[in-house]
């Protein structure tokens, strides 16, 4: 089975930034299942294809496609589903890398395979899951500036459709500075926690890392002097940035961003300090308890409501919080942001 770049990458931001439970590439329907709300389905498949057909003059599925043919050839490159409680949201993830920019051969056939790529992932969902919501993503490092406007532009009428179908799906055209931040940063964010073997993105750049000096870091803004080469000063692959945050859960950013800050010295020895009391703690962060506790006052033991693994900071161990929320009740998100954004470090 071949394997590609792409499917690791998605596979690793579903599981560790959407922090999906369930999690695969290749994902196909088994011929023996029943499919769900199949004349719902077959008048989508028809409008979609007059409606693309009447405004651009797009060929979506061809003339002698029926409908079981059709998700029988549908194969959706990476697929989560994230559990909260007795709540469950999917994410169907088509992506594509082209070196040279997004190109299936001429323009409109291009658009053509992006627009029935995120209508067909929609049927499959609805019609093998019986789910009507959901986000539907088309991911790509590189889209060439003509090409992305003729897919936006049909984004706005594939809304349209699905609406008329009763379905409340999202999608997404994640390409070029949007995919850096939101999907390459986090998951570069994520690179020190992840020991899985399966997800070969993570580990090839793991495999990287060993043979880098620790101390030099990526900056974002640098490019190489000669393309297509690997510059003779190697540098260490991590996410320096924080655009990408808005992608992760809040525990995801605590145990990633907040604790490798800590670790690396990028937090004064007085804010330290304070953040081992509950009253900076709760009015910096809007927790209820202090955001450092030395390990040595609980003798090793970890304490409930903070994470087991002890954080080092200037040769001295601490428990981590672990009481974080981001529910209207209860948003600790901002007050993090907020915090990250005045105190992180250009590295």
């Amino acid at each position: 089975m071949k394997i590609e770049v792409g499917e690791s990458l998605m596979l690793s931001w579903l599981r560790h930034v959407k922090e999906c439970q369930i999690a695969q590439t290749n994902w196909k329907a088994s011929s023996h299942w029943e499919l769900k709300n199949q004349e719902k389905i077959e008048q989508l498949l028809n409008y979609s294809a007059n409606c693309f057909s009447e405004k651009f003059s797009y060929d979506l599925f061809k003339a002698n496609s029926g409908l079981s043919q059709i998700l029988a050839q549908a194969e959706i490159d990476a697929l989560g589903i994230a559990y909260d409680g007795a709540e469950s949201k999917i994410y169907a993830i088509d992506v594509a890398f082209h070196e040279a920019g997004l190109n299936y051969g001429s323009k409109e056939e291009t658009v053509t395979r992006v627009v029935k790529k995120c209508i067909r992932a929609a049927m499959c969902i609805y019609g093998y899951f019986g789910l009507s919501s959901g986000t539907i993503i088309f991911a790509s490092p590189k889209i060439n500036p003509s090409v992305m406007m003729s897919i936006n532009e049909c984004m706005r009428d594939l809304t349209e459709v699905l609406k008329s179908a009763d379905l409340d799906f999202e999608v997404r055209i994640i390409a070029n500075d949007d995919f850096r931040e939101s999907i390459l940063e986090p998951v570069l964010s994520m690179l020190g926690e992840v020991s899985d073997t399966s997800e070969l993105f993570m580990r090839s750049l793991q495999m990287y890392n060993l043979f880098v000096n620790t101390e030099t870091r990526v900056n974002k803004n640098k490019r190489a002097s000669s393309p297509g080469r690997i510059s003779q000063e190697m540098v260490k692959i991590e996410n320096t940035d924080i655009d990408g945050l808005k992608e992760m859960k809040i525990g995801a950013i605590v145990r990633t961003i907040l604790r490798n800050m800590l670790e690396d010295g990028d937090v004064s020895p007085e804010e330290v300090e304070k953040m081992q009391t509950r009253e900076y703690s709760k009015e910096t962060f809007d927790i209820q308890f202090p955001l450092l506790l030395k390990t040595e006052t609980t003798g090793g033991i970890k304490p409930v409501r903070y994470y087991a693994n002890p954080v080092s900071i200037y040769g001295i161990n601490y428990f981590l919080c672990s009481e974080w929320y981001e529910v209207p009740a209860n948003n600790d998100r901002p007050y993090l942001m907020k915090w990250l954004i005045l105190h992180k470090k250009s590295r």
